[in-house]
Formats: structure tokens, C-alpha cells, sequence
């Protein structure tokens, strides 16, 4: 009987984690859609696009098309996030759980460890509807392969090799997910502690949890959330870069080189464009919609686990 009540116990906080993660996910890519949309055109280097920075690159998208064009793929994006997001914070609530300890009380490696591992977790299971997203972002209403996500989702798959087409990318795309969402999950935790310990009047709420915790405020979890998103981004952003190219290199016969590799990729984009304009090509563009990005997102997972009573709160 007491087994039985754990379990359901359980199953009710991994639901509860769900739905705060798919929340936080969809709060937070609606907040940065146009910016991902710019940063992708700056990435692929589009022809229209590759000459612009990241506020030339939102006005020349808007006059070329139009206003709803900076969100043009958001909606396969919110189909994508939702499972993305709820899996990634579940699966690193649970990871944490069952790491909990197992490197040394205190350790700096489970966190981390979790982070990447719930990245990863959700990076797998929802590839290939980024791959879709990003396709249909990458096109402008001048020139448009896809209708929509059955259409460019079928015509990959017929012409491009199957299954294998939707997932052009992927290990550049895990690689870089163990650091980016490792550093995200750790530094998020590490500046909560530090937030909490240092100056609890300031960054800390007056409420507490059910069992005694203290609380991030608001602002403190904004603050957090994008100091998270910067250092994460930094160490994985090469890869994010690879991936695109290789995501998008079907579309141009210029740029069918990209499909041959993860490494031949890395390779070509640094002979032809080197570190700073091809490797952290649009980095500036991502550090503006990483910070707000990581920091809603953090911010509204803490906000809805508070709302359905999973204790967000640090004892110290």
C-alpha cells in the first residue's frame, strides 16, 4: 500500500514537472521568435540577410515580408517545445535525483551532469521537428519551398534520403547540447544558492515553501536565468552554427558541401569564414535572445512548480 501511494506520488510530480516545463518553454521561445528567426537567416548566411546585424536583420525581414514573418516557423517551434521543454526539465529533475550525491556530497559534476543529460534526453526525442523549423524559417515568401510542416517534412524524406534528412545535424547538435544545457542547469543552480545565501533580503521572496525553503523572487530568477543562458551559449554556439548549416544544406545547391559531415562542416566554415564571422557567426544576435530566452524560461519553470506546489526553495 505504501509502495503504491510512492509511485503515485511520483507519477504526480514528473506530470507536474511536465507541464511547468512545456509552460516555461512555450513563454520563452514566443518572447525570442523573431530573434531566432534572424539569428537562423544570419547563421545559413541567406542571400538577403548574410550582409545585415541583428536590427538591420529584423527591419529588412519586416519590409521584404512582413511583421508576422519574424515569427514565420514558431508554430512547428511551439509543437517541438512543448515535449522539448517538459522533457528536458523533467528528465533533469530526475537525473538530478538519482545523481544526487553520487560524485561526493556537494559536488559541482551531478548538476552539470543532469543538466546535459536532460538536453540531451529532449535534444533526441524532438530533432526533426527543429530541422522542420528551422527550414521553414530559413525560406522567404519570395522564395518558397514548403507550405507547411507535412510538406517539407514529406518532400525531405522523399528527396533527401529518408529519415536520415531529418536528422542531418543531430550529433552536432548533441555535442553541443552537453555543454549548453549542462552550463545552463548548473550556473542557474549555482548563482540560486548564491543568490539565496548571499543576500536573501534582496533576491529572495517573502513567502517560503512547504517545507522551509527560501524562494527566488522574480527579478532574481530573470537575473539568474540569463547569467545561465550567456556562459551556456558561449561554449556551445560553433556547434549550433554546424548544425544549421547542415540542417539548411539541401536547400541551395551552393551549400550541399554541408551535408557530407559534422566535422567536414566545422572544417569548411572555418576555412571560409574563419572563428568570429563563421564558427560564432550571429552570436551577437544570440546572446540577445539567449539572455531573455533562458532567463523566461527558468523564471516561469520556477513560477508554475511554485504554482503546483513543487518546492522550489534551498534550505540553507
Amino acid at each position: 500500500m505504501a509502495q503504491s501511494k510512492k509511485k503515485a506520488a511520483n507519477f504526480e510530480i514528473i506530470i507536474k514537472n511536465l507541464l511547468a516545463g512545456g509552460v516555461a518553454g512555450i513563454c520563452s521561445k514566443t518572447v525570442v521568435a523573431p530573434l531566432d528567426r534572424v539569428k537562423i537567416l544570419l547563421q545559413a548566411q541567406h542571400t538577403h540577410y548574410k550582409h545585415l546585424g541583428v536590427f538591420s536583420g529584423l527591419r529588412e525581414v519586416v519590409r521584404r515580408e512582413n511583421f508576422l514573418a519574424l515569427y514565420k516557423g514558431n508554430f512547428v517551434q511551439m509543437i517541438r517545445t512543448i515535449p522539448y521543454a517538459a522533457t528536458q526539465f523533467t528528465a533533469f529533475e530526475q537525473y538530478k535525483k538519482h545523481l544526487g550525491g553520487l560524485f561526493g556530497q556537494g559536488s559541482h559534476l551531478d548538476g552539470f551532469l543532469a543538466g546535459a543529460a536532460g538536453g540531451v534526453t529532449a535534444a533526441g526525442i524532438t530533432y526533426p521537428l527543429d530541422t522542420i523549423r528551422a527550414r521553414l524559417a530559413f525560406q522567404v515568401t519570395s522564395n518558397t519551398l514548403y507550405s507547411g510542416i507535412r510538406h517539407a517534412a514529406v518532400t525531405m524524406f522523399k528527396e533527401e534520403g529518408g529519415l536520415r534528412a531529418l536528422y542531418r545535424g543531430f550529433w552536432s547538435n548533441m555535442l553541443g547540447m552537453i555543454p549548453y544545457a549542462g552550463f545552463s542547469f548548473y550556473t542557474f543552480d549555482k548563482l540560486k544558492y548564491l543568490c539565496m545565501k548571499s543576500a536573501p533580503h534582496y533576491f529572495c521572496s517573502e513567502h517560503k515553501t512547504n517545507t522551509g525553503g527560501l524562494i527566488l523572487n522574480v527579478p532574481a530568477k530573470l537575473l539568474c536565468g540569463g547569467a545561465a543562458g550567456a556562459v551556456a551559449h558561449t561554449f556551445s554556439y560553433p556547434l549550433d552554427v554546424t548544425k544549421r548549416r547542415m540542417q539548411l544544406a539541401m536547400m541551395n545547391p551552393t551549400t550541399h558541401k554541408y551535408a557530407l559531415g559534422m566535422w567536414y562542416t566545422i572544417k569548411m566554415i572555418y576555412i571560409e569564414d574563419g572563428i568570429v564571422k563563421g564558427l560564432y557567426r550571429g552570436m551577437s544576435v544570440n546572446f540577445l535572445r539567449a539572455v531573455p530566452f533562458v532567463a523566461v524560461g527558468f523564471a516561469t519553470y520556477e513560477v508554475m512548480k511554485q504554482m503546483l506546489d513543487l518546492d522550489t526553495g534551498i534550505r540553507l
